[in-house]
Order: structure tokens, then sequence, then C-alpha cells
């Protein structure tokens, strides 16, 4: 006898649906505010359907700069945002599957000892750090810079636990027959380990792409001119105290701007980031 699941299913599509739009309804009217004009937004007239202004808004915001404290582009932002994310994303799998490699296949002196100081570095998250290590980028020289954006931000603990904890499950046969063929530890990690890691890397590089993005408080305050700041900082810049001086169809403009880059990295990377936070056929 087969279960009668209709009502239910239809039941959990429903209570998605309602949660979707929900969620998605700050989004929409956000999208509809970046095609308005200023006075409209304002008055409090702004109908739900979008309005003629798509293109100038837009084309304003990315090539001519807006009002408020900040009149840099915002393309030279997005740059800047897309530099500093792919630099901590990168950099942080970089470092992240060498610790963990060394971690699990290598024997030395203090090798656990090693692995547990790398993860207590979890509660020094940069916001508790943020003063000794705004010292030591300022005094060489990486101010205003993007080596200053995303270098602090590159160790991760968090990275290092996945990949050890994925080594781990990595059939000591292999290893075994690496040995058989001659080959030596970086061979070993080069066609073996990290092939089958491609998965947990693009995991972990969706997570560190959006938390390199939405950074706003070290980039705050490493850049001080308007060229280096990053896109979530242009988004505070540009409301101003004064709600009549703000531009609020150019503020909203750039904060739609603000979500494309991290929404098109999971949707593009959505198969491999979801089989590589539960697949268990590893």
């Amino acid at each position: 006898m087969v279960e009668n699941r209709t009502f239910g299913d239809r039941l959990a599509y429903l209570i998605l649906t309602i949660g979707v739009l929900i969620l998605a309804f700050p989004v929409y009217l956000t999208f509809v505010a970046s095609t308005w004009d200023a006075a409209t937004i304002i008055n409090g007239q702004m109908p739900l359907y979008p309005g003629p202004f798509f293109a100038e808004n837009y084309y304003r915001t990315l090539f001519i700069g807006t009002a408020g404290t900040t009149r840099e582009p915002v393309i030279n932002m997005m740059i800047n945002s897309f530099v500093m994310a792919m630099a901590i994303a990168l950099g942080k799998i970089f470092i992240s599957v060498l610790s963990a490699y060394a971690v699990v296949y290598y024997r030395f002196p203090f090798r656990m000892a090693a692995f547990w100081l790398i993860f207590l570095t979890l509660m020094l998250p940069v916001e508790v750090r943020i003063f000794p290590t705004f010292k030591v980028v300022a005094d060489i020289g990486f101010l205003d810079t993007y080596q200053g954006l995303a270098v602090p931000l590159i160790a991760s603990a968090t990275g290092t636990l996945l990949f050890r904890q994925f080594f781990m499950t990595i059939p000591d046969e292999l290893l075994e027959a690496s040995k058989i063929d001659g080959a030596g530890p970086f061979r070993f990690f080069k066609d073996t380990v990290l092939p089958l890691s491609m998965t947990t890397v693009a995991a972990l590089f969706v997570i560190q792409f959006i938390y390199g993005w939405n950074q706003y408080l070290w980039p705050l305050l490493i850049t001080t001119k308007d060229s280096m700041q990053t896109i979530v900082i242009g988004i505070k810049k540009m409301i101003v105290t004064a709600d009549a001086l703000t531009e609020w169809q150019l503020a909203m403009t750039t904060a739609v701007l603000a979500m494309l880059p991290p929404v098109a990295v999971v949707i593009l990377m959505q198969r491999l980031f979801v089989k590589g936070l539960v697949d268990q056929e590893k």
C-alpha cells in the first residue's frame, strides 16, 4: 500500500511559498524603488510596479556617481568588493586545504596541539583583534590597498576544520596505493586529495565569497580614499542624516547591484555547494 502524501506535500509547498513571498517582497520593493525618481519615493506615493527611470538610475549609479558623503561610481565599489571577496575566498581555501592536509597526513611533534591552536582562533574574530590588526597593517603600508582589505581576513580555522573532517573520510587504501605507485606527498595531494575535495572547495568558496563581499567594519577602518571603498560602505555613505538630501532611488539601485554578485555565485555553484555540504558518499 502506497501512502498518500498529497495533502502533506501541498501543505509543505504552501508554507514554503508563503515564506518565500515574505522574504522576497522587501527585495522586490527595493527593485521597484530603484526604478522611480526621488520625489515619488520621498512623498510616499511609490506604486508597487516598476517605474520609467530604470535605465537612468542604473546608468547614473554605475558610471557617474551619487550624492551623500561619497560620489564614487558604484562600478568602482563593485570591483573593490569583488577583488576583496575573491582574494579572501581563494586565500582561505589555499591556506585551509594545505593546513588540513598537513594535520591529517603528516606526523610531526605537537601536530594535534597545532590543530587545536588553529581551532581556538575561532574565538578571536577580526572584530576582537581589530586594533592590533589595524596597527600591523598600517605599519607595513597596507592602508588603502587590496592587500590590506584581504590579507588580515584570509586565515580561516573554519576552513581548516572542514577540510580536516573531509580528509579523514578518505580511505587509507588510496594513500597506500599512491605509495606503491611511487607518488610523493605533493603528487598524492595534487592527483588524489585535491580532485576528491572539489565539492568541499566549492562549498567553502561560496561561503567565504559572501563573507568577504558583505564585510563592513574592516573595510571601513582600513580605507580612507573613496576610490578604495567597497559597495557595502558606499550604501551606508549614500544615506545621509537629512532624509531630504538622500537620493533614495540611487541608494536602492546600489542595494540591488550589491545583491547581484553573491546571488550569481550561489546560483552558478548551487549544485556543488549543496553536494559539498551534505554529500556523504566521499
